[in-house]
């Protein structure tokens, strides 16, 4: 049986010879250790190699590992200029031979780069990966939704009202003892919430650097991953959170950019990359950063705690690295209740 999948090699390969019938043998298949939501195997086959992402076993939260909508949303970027992996075949839960919802894409070939710092390039080469990332998240949010056959991937208006309320109960639903900081940064983000503009894009959910395969050569994003939490929502939701991420301790497990010196790496400042953005989408600038980036944080911290739940309930996909994630939760719930403190 495979680990983690519930299936022997032969009964996939039965699966993959219907669905991916010039796929060849399958040689074998190995499991990527990084990625906490949905395990996700290299599949080495006589044609080639490909990939398989599948929903975690065990009982999950309503709404999560929606690898459904990861397919979906991937296929309908083919060809829009947002860089994505080719889709070959979805299973789901009622039809899949692992009594889960699974699919098949291509193996892209590149780079990923898992520490923001970017070490063993030259600042000029980091700065080059900064931008090709910036240029990635503004075409994401330039894509015609209606265009691509997404017009129906999510609710229009009132974003972040829904996500406070979501993530506030999936927070929730998944601490075993809710922290006072996050309990207060809860009623203050409902308290303090924006106007809605009538911005409304695809969003990734979980834009960041290790959710990108870089050309092997080039500072070029080649394929953006994991669109588990993507929708229609947005589109400062998707800067915030990466612009969150990086003002994370880079000793941390999370490995973001305090206390590196971003102008010596050749790194941009978060302004400077911001700015970057707002220029490639023809923004004046951004009223009440200060709400989307606690948002963020908080976010964040709701999503690690249920990474760490699912390691407690046996079912994580890497419990080890899990564990690890639940000692990043302080940090983040320090930082949101400090930005809502003001």
């Amino acid at each position: 049986m495979i680990e983690g999948l519930g299936i022997s090699e032969a009964a996939l390969q039965a699966w993959l010879a219907q669905h991916l019938p010039d796929g060849g043998a399958l040689r074998g298949v190995e499991k990527f250790g990084t990625g906490q939501s949905n395990p996700t195997y290299r599949l080495r086959m006589a044609g080639g190699d490909w990939v398989l992402r599948a929903k975690p076993p065990g009982k999950l939260l309503k709404s999560a590992h929606m690898v459904e909508r990861e397919y979906r949303v991937m296929r309908a970027l083919a060809g829009s200029g947002v860089p994505v992996p080719r889709m070959l075949a979805l299973a789901e839960d009622g039809a899949s031979p692992i009594g889960r919802a699974f699919f098949v894409m291509e193996h892209v070939e590149g780079r990923i780069f898992w520490d923001p710092a970017l070490p063993g390039l030259a600042p000029g080469e980091r700065g080059a990966i900064y931008d090709a990332m910036n240029a990635t998240l503004a075409a994401l949010h330039s894509v015609d939704v209606a265009a691509v056959g997404l017009a129906d991937f999510g609710k229009p208006g009132n974003y972040f009202a829904r996500q406070v309320e979501r993530w506030s109960k999936q927070y929730l639903a998944a601490a075993r003892v809710p922290r006072d900081d996050l309990l207060a940064v809860m009623r203050w983000l409902a308290a303090n919430m924006p106007p809605d503009d009538g911005q409304v894009a695809l969003v990734h959910g979980d834009f960041r650097l290790d959710n990108m395969i870089f050309h092997p050569e080039r500072a070029q994003v080649v394929a953006l991953l994991d669109w588990e939490l993507s929708t229609l929502g947005h589109p400062l939701a998707d800067l915030a959170y990466q612009c969150a991420q990086w003002r994370m301790s880079h000793a941390g497990v999370l490995r973001g950019l305090a206390g590196c010196d971003r102008a010596a790496l050749g790194v941009p400042s978060e302004e400077a990359y911001v700015a970057a953005y707002c220029g490639r989408r023809g923004l004046d600038g951004i009223d009440n950063w200060r709400f989307y980036v606690a948002f963020s944080l908080f976010r964040f911290a709701a999503i690690l705690e249920g990474v760490v739940r699912r390691a407690a309930d046996g079912n994580a996909s890497n419990p080890e690295t899990a564990r690890a994630y639940g000692r990043a939760i302080p940090e983040l719930a320090e930082m949101a209740a400090e930005l809502a403190d003001g």
